[in-house]
């Protein structure tokens, strides 16, 4: 099992009371799927994204990642399950404007103690997962918006992730390019056994998804298997 909730509830304070963004959330996630936090703006969506990427902690019950209690970790301890085991990607491609794609994906290992070469190695990798070998020395603003999206793929599955979050991943592309995108995820999470969990209300995004879980108001209500259209 790559993530399970148990009771989990989040709280933000507001004033001198508290916005109840997550309420009492019980799901299970198993490696390899390809599923999506679906609902409106404010349901929870999000939030849910960044206590699994262990990004913040529930107020009250678990999640446990990749075995790990998110409550219980420290900042250190935290740090090193996002950079070792879980990649993120972004509706804002959040690239460093004044590297290269090469330089933008290989940033992610800067922090493992990786050699330039095998770093050299595992980035071409990626960049040849999401057809971008070719444009490994531009610059960001020197591709397209789709490509740009591409990179933060490639930057996010360059250190062989287990779980891979995405939210909002397609908010900025067109149709065709977010096709483009969600192919190239999908062909990467059946080669790789890699998990992808993702936040989106794009009607596009939920043709390719194998398990949507429905959120309203912080809770769920349904979790559904999907049959996915054919690639």
């Amino acid at each position: 099992m790559i993530v399970e909730t148990k009771h989990l509830i989040k709280k933000f304070p507001v004033g001198k009371s508290f916005f109840t963004a997550l309420n009492d959330i019980n799901i299970h996630i198993d490696k390899g799927e390809f599923l999506g936090l679906v609902g409106p703006s404010g349901s929870g969506k999000t939030t849910l994204l960044n206590i699994i990427g262990s990004l913040d902690v529930p107020t009250e019950g678990n999640a446990h990642v990749l075995g790990k209690s998110i409550k219980d970790l420290s900042a250190k301890e935290s740090a090193i399950l996002r950079n070792r085991h879980i990649g993120f990607i972004f509706q804002t491609y959040n690239l460093f404007p004044v590297y290269s794609v090469y330089e933008n994906v290989e940033f992610a290992l800067l922090l493992q103690k990786k050699t330039a070469s095998e770093r050299k190695t595992a980035v071409m990798q990626a960049l040849e997962w999401v057809g971008l070998t070719d444009k490994a020395k531009a610059r960001p603003n020197a591709i397209s918006g789709g490509e740009c999206q591409r990179v933060a793929i490639a930057r996010a599955m360059v250190k062989n992730p287990e779980l891979v979050i995405a939210d909002e991943p397609t908010a900025n592309l067109d149709k065709a390019n977010s096709f483009h995108i969600l192919d190239t995820m999908k062909k990467l999470n059946k080669e790789l056994s890699t998990t992808f969990i993702f936040a989106t209300h794009d009607e596009k995004v939920m043709k390719f998804l194998d398990r949507i879980i429905y959120l309203e108001d912080g809770k769920v209500i349904n979790d559904e298997t999907i049959k996915t259209e054919s690639l």
